[in-house]
Parts: structure tokens; sequence; C-alpha cells
């Protein structure tokens, strides 16, 4: 064993250790939409006075984190996301309505004087001689000394005798804090202690002492404590407390006849006090347990089969380094999950969906690096097995490099651009990358290279897996087809599927999901079944007649409305109760329009700024028609996706953002392997037809394209039997997406490439080696044996 592979060894067997350590021991961060809950997206809006800046958004956040807390919600989130917005997180929280309720109230607390009795503002007539109500009117002129001021506010007390108010003397900024109290030994019952800060305690002690100067019974001795233009207290200032003295704060009842329940809302809205600045719920989000319980299940079975039948196939394919590459695969597993774990990442549906699908991905490498083990033992029958593998690790990196490199880049254009969930998937994808790439070049390594130094193995060709070529391979060779002779053929086939596509946009339209178009989506699940009919004509009994209804999963409803506030909802899943029995809401999303208009923009601003990045990174990687011809298939993949979808009649929501955006990521993951292999075959063979060097290359890279896809449609058709309704849609897209970028990559990228650079005047690439500025001793040590020390006698 050389230095080199024990370190590896120590260091794989190292990070195994602590990631076990961190599996059994600490346990992941779910998603609300893993363990159910509800999520409440706020935007604050401007008023006359004050803009919805940063600091006060942080203000009103922070309001809103008092307000909530005091609603006994367990491990709630607030957050602020860009300028303006706030994004509560509630966890088990099933029924929104009192926490939206709640959050929303702007709390206008405010302390009045009491001028005297009020009275009513005279009746209007209308042209008819009737008043508004209908009613006759008795045709007498008010008397002018008892028409009410019109600019005075008149408001009814708790008994509902009016009381007219003098000006605002202050407001509940002013409160310090508010607690909910049973006066037993007063006998007031439920009452709620008020404590002002230093200026309000000056105004209201000011207050207290001027309505004290009336005599008891006197309505002008009493003090109006008024919220959201309502009276909730009117109280007598207490006979001793004498004129001009006032009450000091902290000695202040307000009392009204409460219950518990009333007592405890009015403390946590009068210390909450005013919002700095109104805000708007955008979104709402409410996901049942049992269906975070079932995804969770659902991911873990389609894991641990698609796991398992990626691990016959690449075992049945590279034998005994197939198998060691299987078991390296079972280490990425425990190691990713353990990155998720340590680093605290909130783990999505999405994000499981990511996490799922990287284990097929991840024996990219592995396969890549034998593929060109094989090729070095088929040029060299007689070198050594550990020296083949030796230089199909080194001459595998380049392309494992960029490869991951376009997922990376996928992953963050998730993360950045990404919303809600969605960036979940991407630090998955993110993590998952980087932790396979760990597996593949480390723990995968020392394995195969600790085989490969046993006689056993190095004798056996048969068993060790890549010292005879693959079977694809073999009659690749054999048939040797000429597959770009004419190119042009394979690119007029491809604009074909791309017509199909857009004719399926344009007929079919594309089904948006709510969270593009705005409006609300509600799936319930019901103990009798119920049929669609039955329940659009439920629901359109209750009002809801331009209600959508739909089956989802296994006997669900899905309604789907335009604008519907929660005790909307509550009667629309009334209705079906009456005909279903007990009705469980299972699922629940809510998009304000403008928040739609903005999603659906970002969504194409995400597409646009994925085909730049990719074609600015493989721009300076490649050839710059290497580049474009990649990116084209890129968008000749996303438009079939679509194209698909459409003619399918599935819906496009922010999940399917995410399957769109890994598919690019997997269609350049494949372009550049081919162009890789083109370019190192092209810069050997500098006077050989481009078509020929092609088409060498194609052949040569088909197995490694075949081997990698065969583990992640694995995994998506697991994933896709197996998911549910939350997944389906997810696996299908990447499904359709791997076929059409294995596709593409070979039959649109390369004959693109092949028509560009027909006009193109650039040089070949250089000879391996042989690049600028490299010394020829140098280029001479570049391509000696790994095992080869240079000794000659």
């Amino acid at each position: 064993m050389t230095r080199a592979t024990a370190v590896r060894a120590v260091l794989a067997v190292a990070v195994l250790l602590v990631s076990v350590f961190i599996t059994l021991t600490m346990s992941p961060r779910l998603g609300l939409d893993l363990q159910g809950g509800t999520r409440i997206v706020l935007q604050a809006r401007d008023t006359a006075t004050v803009e919805a800046d940063r600091e006060t958004t942080d203000r009103t956040l922070e309001v809103l984190r008092q307000r909530i807390d005091s609603l006994g919600v367990s491990e709630p989130t607030l957050t602020r996301s860009g300028e303006d917005r706030i994004i509560v997180e509630l966890p088990d929280v099933q029924d929104p309505r009192q926490a939206a309720e709640v959050i929303g109230r702007t709390a206008q607390l405010t302390f009045h004087a009491v001028e005297g009795p009020g009275t009513e503002k005279p009746e209007e007539e209308t042209p008819d001689g009737k008043t508004p109500d209908g009613e006759p009117s008795d045709g007498k002129t008010p008397d002018p000394d008892t028409v009410p001021d019109p600019d005075r506010l008149t408001l009814p007390d708790e008994q509902g005798r009016l009381l007219a108010l003098g000006e605002p003397r202050l407001s509940g900024a002013g409160v310090e804090d508010a607690k909910a109290a049973f006066d037993a030994q007063g006998g007031a019952g439920w009452a709620v202690s008020l404590e002002f800060r230093k200026g309000a305690g000056q105004d209201w002690k000011k207050l207290t002492g001027e309505a004290a100067c009336h005599p008891a019974g006197d309505d002008r001795r009493r003090v109006a404590i008024v919220l959201d233009e309502k009276v909730i207290s009117s109280p007598q200032v207490d006979p001793s407390v004498g004129c001009r003295a006032g009450l000091p704060s902290g000695a202040t009842q307000i009392t009204g006849s409460f219950s518990a329940d009333e007592a405890r809302d009015l403390a946590l809205l009068v210390k909450g006090g005013a919002l700095p600045v109104p805000v708007e719920i955008v979104e709402q989000r409410t996901v049942g347990p049992t269906l975070g319980a079932a995804a969770i299940d659902a991911s873990a079975q389609a894991a641990l089969i698609g796991a398992a039948a990626t691990a016959l196939f690449i075992t049945v394919v590279y034998r005994l380094f197939g198998a060691l590459a299987a078991v390296a695969l079972g280490a990425y597993g425990v190691i990713s999950y353990a990155a998720l774990v340590a680093l605290g990442v909130t783990l999505t549906l999405p994000g499981l969906a990511g996490f799922v699908l990287a284990i097929g991905m991840a024996v990219d490498a592995n396969v890549l690096v034998f593929e060109r083990a094989r090729e070095e033992c088929a040029d060299r029958p007689k070198r050594s097995l550990r020296s083949a593998l030796t230089t199909g690790f080194q001459k595998a990196w380049s392309a494992v490099a960029d490869s991951n490199a376009t997922t990376l880049i996928a992953a963050g254009l998730l993360f950045f651009l990404g919303s809600g969930p969605v960036k979940g998937f991407g630090v998955t994808l993110a993590i998952g990358v980087v932790a396979s790439m760990f597996s593949a070049l480390v723990i995968a390594r020392a394995l195969t290279e600790i085989a490969a130094n046993s006689r056993f193995v190095g004798d056996y060709r048969n068993v060790n897996g890549i010292a005879r070529p693959g079977a694809v391979r073999t009659w690749l060779v054999r048939k040797d087809p000429k597959l770009f002779r004419n190119p042009a053929r394979w690119l007029v086939v491809s604009a074909a599927l791309v017509a199909v596509a857009v004719a399926g946009i344009v007929v079919r339209g594309v089904d948006l999901g709510v969270e593009f178009t705005g409006g609300r989506l509600v799936e319930y699940s019901t103990s009798r079944p119920v049929d669609v009919e039955t329940a659009r004509d439920s629901i359109a009994a209750a009002g809801f007649g331009d209600a959508e209804v739909t089956t989802a999963g296994d006997g669900d409803l899905s309604v789907r409305t335009g604008k519907l506030d929660n005790d909307g909802e509550h009667a629309l899943r009334a209705a079906l109760a009456e005909e279903g029995g007990e009705t469980t809401k299972v699922r629940d999303e809510l998009i304000g329009p403008s928040l739609g208009d903005e999603l659906r923009r970002n969504a194409l601003i995400a597409l646009g700024v994925a085909v730049a990045v990719q074609l600015a990174y493989l721009a300076v990687r490649f050839r710059w028609t290497f580049a474009v011809a990649s990116v084209v298939a890129m968008v000749h993949d996303v438009i079939l996706v679509v194209g698909a979808f459409a003619w399918l009649g599935r819906p496009v929501d922010g999940i399917f953002l995410a399957a769109l955006l890994t598919v690019i990521g997997y269609s350049v993951n494949d372009s550049v392997v081919v162009f890789d292999r083109v370019r190192e075959l092209w810069g050997a063979n500098r006077r050989t037809p481009l078509d020929t060097i092609a088409r060498r290359a194609v052949l040569q890279t088909v197995p490694r394209t075949v081997n990698t896809g065969m583990g992640a449609l694995f995994i998506l058709a697991a994933l896709a039997v197996l998911g549910g309704d939350s997944l389906a849609d997810f696996a299908l897209a990447l499904l359709i997406g791997i076929v059409v970028g294995t596709w593409s990559s070979v039959f649109t990228a390369v004959p693109g490439a092949l028509a560009l650079e027909r006009s193109a005047k650039a040089p070949p690439p250089p000879a391996p080696g042989k690049g600028k500025g490299t010394p020829r001793g140098k280029a001479r040590a570049a391509r000696r044996d790994p095992l080869d020390n240079g000794a000659r006698v």
C-alpha cells in the first residue's frame, strides 16, 4: 500500500466515523412541508408617513415576534426576507385563522378623554324622501343645536351607550407591558394590567387627573380605551383619585367582563402595540402532518430501492470494483446526511427529493474513472491493474471536475433564485455533489487501490471488472456506426421534436400552478368517498361556484379558487364535510396575485441566468463552438420537458422549476463529458477530420452516459411510483429530462458543434501536455506512467 493510499484510507475512516456519530446523535431539522405546520409570508406596505424599508421591517418583525410568542406556538421562526418581507413559520399549526388574525391586526390602541354622552348622526334622506334603510322620513328638520359635531369621534361603550370622545392623548406605543391576570380579591374577574413607558406615564397621569376633576358618575370622569375604533373599556377614575393628581404608571387595570382568552388576546395586542407599518399576507401554506410523514416514508423507500438497484447494476457491470463503488455509495449516503444535519440545513420536501436523487447521480465519477481504466487496459494489455486504475483517475479528473462544476452552478441558481422550499433542494444538491466527489475520489479510490494490489484480483481479469472492455463498448467498436456522416439530419430530428413540444405549449397551454398565478389551492381528505361532481355541487351551493375541483392522491379532493380568505376556506371545508363526513385539510397554499406575478417573473429570470452562466462557464473551459452547441442542446431539453408537461396536462410550479434547473445541469454535464473527450482526441490527432474525432468520442463516452443515467433512472422511477402526488411530478420531469438530455448531448450538441466548426477559423486544440508555454520536458513528464520513476539502464 502506497503512502497516498494509506492517507486516503485513514481520511475515509475518520470522516465515516464522524458521520456515523453525527447520524446517531443528532436529528435533522425538518421543514414545515415535512413536519406539518403553517408558513406565512408577509409583505410590509408603505404608509403616507412611513416607508417600509429594512429598519421598519425589522421593528415590525420584533412586534410580531412578541405577539406570536404569546400564542404558545412551539418553536416559531420569524425571519426577514429581502428588504420588506417577513417569513413566519408555525410548526404544528393546522388552522391558521387565529394566527393570521393576530399577525395581521395593526392594534391601533389609543386613550381618550370622554367629553360626555354621544348622539347619533341624523339619518340622511334619499331623493324619494326615505331613509337609507328604506323607512319613510318623519319630515322633521333636526335642531342645529342637537346635531353632533361630525369631526368628533363618537363610539358606543361596552354597554352600547354612545360616548363623545376627545382627541387621542396617547397611543399603544407608550405601553411598556400588559399582563392578563384574574383579580380574585377585587371581584373584577379577568383584567389586564398596564405599565407605561416614562413619557407616556406622565401623559396617562395627566389624562386621569383631568378626568378626576368631574363628579363621580359623570361620563366625563371616564377614560375610554379604544382598540381599532372600538371601545374595549371606559372605566371611571376611582373616587380616591384627586383632581389633577392622576393615576401613576403601573397602577392601571383594564376591566370589562373579559373571559380568560379575551384578556390574554387583549394583553397580547396591547403589548405588541401598533405595527410600524401595515403588513399583508402574500403567501400562506399549510401542510398536514400526515402528508409530511408520508413523503418521508416514500422518499426513504425510494432511496433504499433505488440505491439497491443502482448498487446491483454497477456491481454487475464492473464486478468487484463495482461492488467497492457500491460500498462507497453507501458511505456517500451517510456522509451527505451527516453534513445536512451538522450544518443545520432545514430539510424540505424538494430537498429530500434532491438528497435521494443525488444518490443515483453519485456513481457518475466512479463510472468515468472505471471506463477510463478500461480504455487503458485495452490499449496496453500488459500494464498492471494498479497503473491502469491510477491513469484512469488522472485522465477522468477534468471531466469529473467540469461535470460537477456545472451541477454546482445549477444548485447555486436554485438557492439564490428559488423561493421557499426550492432553496432547500439547491442546498442538498450542492452538499450531495461535494460528498459524491469525496466518496469517489477518496473512499472508492482507496478501496479500489487496495484491491488492485492483490495478486488474485490482478491475475483474474474477469473478477476486477476493468481489465476487459464492457459489452456495450465492444459492440460499438465492432459496429463502428458512422453517426455524423450527415450531422444535419440529427439537427432536423431535434428541430422536429422541439416543434412538437412548442405545439403542445401553444395548443394545450401550460398549466401554471397556483404559485405562479396567485389564488388558493387546498387539498382535503374525507372519511367517506366523495366524487368530483358531488363535491363541486356542494361547494357551488356554499357560494364557491368558480372553484375548480379535481382528485388528488388516494381519493383526496383538490380545490383551487381565486381569492379566498381563511373564513372562506373554513366554510368551504364545512360544505365538503356535509357530503364526505370528517374532512381533514392535507395541504393548503395561498399565493397573493402580486407574489404570483413576481414568482413567475423570477422563474423566467432564473432560466435566463442559468443559460447565461452555463454558457459563460463552458466558453471559458471549452471552445466557443462547443459552448454554444451545449447551450443549444440545453435549451432544447428545457423546451421538450415543458412541452411534455403541456401535452400531459401536468402542473408547472416551483418544484417543477427546481426539476427544470436540475435538468439544465444534467444536460450540460453530459455534453461536458463528450466535449472533454473530443478536445482530448482532437488535440492528439490534429489532422484527423473532426467528424471522425466526434464519432470516436461519442462511442467512447456512451458507456459512461448510459451507466450513469441508469443510476439516476432507478432512483427517479422509485420516486415516481412511491412518491405520491407531491414527488411524482418532480420525478417525472427529471425522468423526461434525463432521457432527452442523454439524446441531446450526442445528437444535438455534437452535430451543432460540427456545424459551427465549419465556419470557425480557430485551430484545433493543443495536444495534451503541449499547451501554450509548456516546456518539452514537462510534457514528457506529464505523459509518463504514474508508477514509472524515470530510471533507465
